[in-house]
């Protein structure tokens, strides 16, 4: 892609947006970036201007007219016991965003899709991205990123001059988004400070839990690599090795114990119904289900190889978790400010 300009990110200030904002930054050949965001920094990073607007409600097309590509990260994890809320600003806000994209003119259209759009596989044989993207139907997520998947096909006939990439990601840590992420997953009756070596020592070993992860650097890096060049298509972007449970308890110092999925099922669906995590049984449910995905089309096209292995990511991502770390956006808070912003209503969009 020749003479880039002007890039527009939604989800700036996220865990993936923070990552892509920078590496954009960091390239010579960007001169400036539009960061979208409900509730954007207090200080613009450098080369960006934060714009705070919603995908779901607010007019994009002014935002989005004169960029050389759109990136699309803005996505709502919570409320999961509101699924037709999810689906309003996940589903139809990024179809609004895709919509404005084409209707501005936009030559490039970069998604972020996920591993969670491909339907079951049981073998673990890796997957290349012609892999069906059904999805799994008992989870909001993994049905939200299908459907998407399927308008997208849609979309490609209708703007063959917009230039479509779908991104596909494994689980994406860093330290700064540790706070975040136990916030949405775990809930706030899972401390940090459970994953310090020798303090748990046993994990339920669940065989059919296969794990990939990427480091939200090393995607923030293919999806430059894929805005940049003149590529379209999926790509997978995860790295090695597959995660299990005996590999998490090897980082955590802990033994493994056979535990039926079943078992595990029932209690995140008790502990659910409690309201004492935030994550669905159903989501357990599609992890299990999860292909491998084979990353050979990211290496071959665009260059792609990550600097981190799983290990470094997981490692990285546990301390973060024992030290309540964060990041200095709304999403990324640590706990002590996300406490704060809340009490005060700072950070709140009106």
């Amino acid at each position: 892609m020749a003479d880039v300009k002007r890039i527009v990110v939604t989800g700036a200030t996220g865990n993936i947006g923070t990552g892509v904002i920078a590496a954009l930054a960091a390239d010579p050949r960007i001169e400036a970036i539009t960061g979208l965001a409900r509730r954007p920094a207090p200080e613009n990073p450098p080369k960006t201007t934060l714009v705070r607007a919603d995908v779901e409600r607010d007019d994009l097309v002014p935002l989005l007219r004169g960029a050389d590509a759109v990136i699309h990260l803005a996505w709502l994890f919570q409320p999961a016991r509101r699924p037709e809320r999810t689906w309003r600003a996940n589903v139809l806000g990024s179809i609004r965003l895709f919509e404005a994209a084409a209707e501005a003119g936009v030559p490039k259209l970069v998604h972020s899709s996920s591993i969670g759009a491909y339907s079951p596989r049981e073998t673990t044989e890796p997957v290349d991205e012609s892999w069906p993207t059904h999805g799994w139907p008992g989870a909001a997520y993994t049905r939200e990123k299908a459907y998407l998947e399927r308008w997208l096909d849609a979309f490609e006939h209708r703007h063959p001059g917009v230039g479509l990439v779908r991104i596909r990601p494994g689980f994406v840590f860093q330290r700064a988004a540790a706070s975040e992420q136990r916030r949405l997953f775990g809930g706030p009756f899972v401390p940090g400070s459970l994953v310090r070596p020798g303090l748990l020592p046993v994990l339920p070993h669940l065989p059919r839990l296969r794990l990939q992860v990427v480091h939200t650097a090393d995607l923030a890096d293919a999806i430059t690599r894929a805005t940049l060049r003149p590529v379209t298509g999926a790509f997978n972007i995860a790295t090695e090795p597959v995660i299990g449970t005996k590999f998490l308890a090897g980082l955590l110092g802990a033994r493994t114990v056979p535990v039926p999925a079943g078992v595990v099922h029932t209690a995140l669906g008790a502990a659910w119904r409690l309201h004492l995590v935030p994550a669905t049984p159903g989501l357990f449910d599609a992890v299990l289900r999860l292909p491998v995905l084979s990353t050979g089309r990211a290496q071959a096209e665009l260059g792609w190889r990550p600097r981190r292995d799983a290990a470094e990511t997981m490692t990285e991502f546990f301390a973060g978790l024992r030290a309540g770390a964060g990041g200095e956006t709304a999403p990324l808070a640590p706990d002590d400010q996300r406490l704060h912003e809340l009490a005060t209503g700072v950070g709140r969009r009106p």
